[in-house]
């Protein structure tokens, strides 16, 4: 493992984003359980993926679907042909009548599933998209890396429902999109263009978006154009009323790791610098997907006046801006260098001039510089 994976593999232990699983036992190879901070970036993430790719547009249907389906799903899908051993299998129901399964390996089969529902319940017109997150599955015969490659992992998916000769125009729309999220979240991403002895068995074309993570780089998401292949397996089609045909649209699909991007972010946000003569650590995060946005503190835990203040101005806050926390845990210094390597954009000071003039400290995570903020003007400073 190398320097920097390390460094960040103990903050996420240390600050409570990433723990091993099972860890009282060992640990379980391929398996993590996320923290509070690792949990608020991971819903901060899906937020803001859900925003820009469905709730955003108006031509996209959420759905989320179970995690186990019929047999038949994966195996008209060409998941059991193609990747075997790869998929885990499970018991459906007991003794004689148990069915085997498997837990699915990509969230976008329920997807195609369930195609025909959404065209029933919501009438599209071509081109349109059916999007979820969830969890899939894959029985990695060396998961490493970190949360790089595990065998539990998280999935943002959209598959984009198109008439073929559109395919190019629509994959180039996406291209671009997913460019301009990896920017959103602060993450350099590069492209590369899969050869076709490399791609999977369902695409024509697909662009990696990779990182350059400690290890090398990496794949981070993918664009494939899957053509009508899934839902012409599954015995799918439209009908086309400005045609009056009837054909199995052609599907440009994004995929995006939860667990990826939240590593991509996390490296890409590490800093280390020196502020006040002491070196520090502090992760730079963008302020839209920080797990806590800004932090209120007294500037004396042992000043009853100064944390009545602090725990009044934190719930009048918390009333209209989420993701705020209340510390008075150690002195204040040791609170702005933990609030750094959580990644909390600005920290809030409630001290004695509070108490006469209604102004707080706001420290900046960034610079460490500090301004007096009048407390009516928080939450816009807070929020800008």
């Amino acid at each position: 493992m190398t320097d920097q994976m390390e460094k960040i593999v103990s903050l996420c232990k240390r600050r409570g984003f990433v723990y091993p699983n099972s860890e009282i036992y060992g640990g379980f190879s391929g398996f993590w359980d996320y923290g509070h901070y690792g949990n608020e970036l991971l819903d901060n993430i899906k937020k803001l993926w859900w925003r820009r790719f469905v709730s955003d547009r108006d031509e996209i249907y959420g759905i989320r679907t179970s995690i186990i389906s019929s047999p038949k799903v994966l195996e008209a899908s060409g998941h059991v042909s193609n990747f075997g051993n790869e998929i885990f299998k499970t018991e459906v129901g007991t003794g004689e009548e148990a069915t085997i399964s498997h837990l699915r390996p990509e969230t976008a089969q329920g997807i195609f599933a369930n195609f025909k529902n959404v065209i029933d319940s919501h009438h599209p017109e071509l081109p349109f998209g059916i999007a979820q997150v969830g969890k899939s599955f894959r029985n990695e015969i060396s998961p490493r890396d970190f949360i790089f490659r595990a065998r539990e992992f998280e999935q943002m998916e959209l598959e984009y429902f198109i008439k073929e000769k559109d395919w190019e125009k629509y994959f180039e729309i996406w291209r671009t999109i997913m460019a301009s999220f990896a920017v959103e979240l602060g993450v350099q991403a590069h492209e590369f263009e899969v050869p076709a002895e490399d791609r999977a068995h369902y695409s024509k074309r697909t662009i990696d978006f990779q990182f350059d993570y400690p290890f090398g780089r990496g794949e981070l998401w993918g664009l494939a154009y899957r053509t009508d292949f899934d839902l012409k397996n599954h015995g799918l089609d439209y009908f086309d009323d400005e045609s009056g045909e009837r054909f199995a649209p052609h599907v440009i699909e994004p995929s995006l790791g939860v667990d990826r991007t939240a590593l991509a972010v996390l490296l890409s946000a590490y800093t280390e610098d020196e502020l006040g003569g002491e070196k520090r650590v502090y992760l730079k995060l963008p302020k839209n997907i920080a797990p806590v946005r800004a932090a209120v503190f007294p500037l004396l835990k042992n000043k009853p006046e100064l944390v009545s203040k602090a725990r009044e101005l934190f719930l009048n806050l918390k009333l209209q801006i989420s993701n705020l926390e209340f510390d008075d845990n150690g002195n204040i210094g040791k609170r702005y260098r933990r609030q750094d390597e959580i990644g909390t954009p600005q920290t809030i000071t409630v001290d004695f001039q509070t108490l006469e003039d209604d102004t707080v400290t706001v420290r900046d995570r960034d610079t460490g510089e500090q301004e007096r903020v009048s407390i009516s003007d928080l939450v816009s400073k807070i929020k800008g």
